[in-house]
């Protein structure tokens, strides 16, 4: 069972790093929801057109945009 490093860090085991495809130099990503962590594999070009449905309204300012996105 991995431990926590004085430096907080954790070792992910060979078998886990395996199955998920995770390589030495990756980027992973760790989160925490409902009191449990999560790590997340960086997958380049994962969100690519996520936002692409978005529409452009320069007239808007950035304040009206964020307050916009608020309602």
């Amino acid at each position: 069972m991995p431990k926590v490093s004085a430096k907080r860090q954790i070792t992910i085991p060979i078998e886990q790093c395996k199955s998920l495809g995770i390589e030495p130099g990756d980027i992973v990503e760790s989160f925490v929801v409902d009191g449990q962590l999560t790590i997340v594999k960086k997958v380049y070009g994962a969100a690519k057109g996520l936002l692409s449905h978005v529409q452009l309204n320069s007239s808007m300012t950035d304040e009206e945009s964020m307050q916009s996105s608020l309602n």
